[in-house]
């Protein structure tokens, strides 16, 4: 369920399912690099004051289900969150760098949908089943 939330100006309920792949798709969100990928993104979520509902990191893509206010654009929320993340893993996983050259680690597209509390509990289910589903070739 999406909670009600209230900012300064506003209150509002709305969800955003975020997904978005590393360049060329490569199955470089393994192990350490995955868990400090979702460690780097609940702190960023954190710091901007943003709830995350539920996440799964896959090898080669992640799924981000998480409220941000109305008064940020979701694009400018992706960027920051794809941006951020791209630098400070590239700092701590410097072999990142040899497996997707020429210095982007996202690919510049992404999906991003909006829930409201009626179809927030089947995303999350979805994004909670995806841990068992394997990548397909």
């Amino acid at each position: 369920m999406v909670d009600i939330l209230f900012s300064r100006n506003c209150v509002y309920q709305i969800a955003y399912h975020a997904v978005w792949c590393p360049k060329y798709r490569h199955d470089v969100l393994v192990g350490d690099v995955a868990a400090g990928a979702e460690r780097i993104l609940d702190a960023i979520c954190q710091d901007r004051g943003w709830s995350v509902i539920a996440k799964e990191i896959q090898p080669d893509h992640i799924h981000l289900f998480l409220t941000i206010p109305p008064a940020v654009a979701v694009a400018d929320a992706i960027k920051i969150l794809k941006g951020a993340s791209a630098r400070k893993l590239f700092t701590e996983f410097p072999e990142l760098k040899q497996r997707l050259w020429g210095g982007s680690l996202w690919s510049p597209s992404y999906y991003v949908g909006t829930a409201g509390n009626v179809s927030a509990e089947t995303i999350r289910h979805y994004i909670e089943r995806t841990e068992h589903v394997t990548k397909r070739r």
